[in-house]
């Protein structure tokens, strides 16, 4: 799993790459990107499965903050990503949340 960011220049926002290679996804046949940015919301942002079986997703936010995430995989495995910022304890399940700073 990789987080990769690109500022914009010209404006206030961060284009922020969400990716799964296919060894993470474990054979995973749907992804999700589910946290704050989106309210936690399960499948209003469906990852992109590629030819490789890796998964992507690119999301404007802003900068200045940071947001809590975790990817969502086959609607029943909840993941973190391995090269997250930070980790945070989720007070929902015994579990932690990823981090990305914007």
């Amino acid at each position: 799993m990789s987080i990769e960011k690109k500022y914009l220049k010209s404006k206030n926002i961060c284009k922020t790459t969400f990716i799964i290679s296919p060894e993470e996804s474990g054979g995973a046949k749907t992804a999700f990107l589910v946290g704050e940015f989106n309210e936690w919301s399960m499948h209003s942002m469906p990852m992109k499965r590629l030819k490789n079986g890796s998964f992507k997703l690119v999301v404007d936010l802003p900068v200045g903050n940071s947001y809590q995430f975790r990817y969502l995989l086959d609607d029943d495995r909840w993941e973190n990503d391995w090269s997250a910022d930070n980790y945070c304890y989720s007070e929902y399940g015994n579990c932690e949340n990823s981090v990305v700073h914007i």
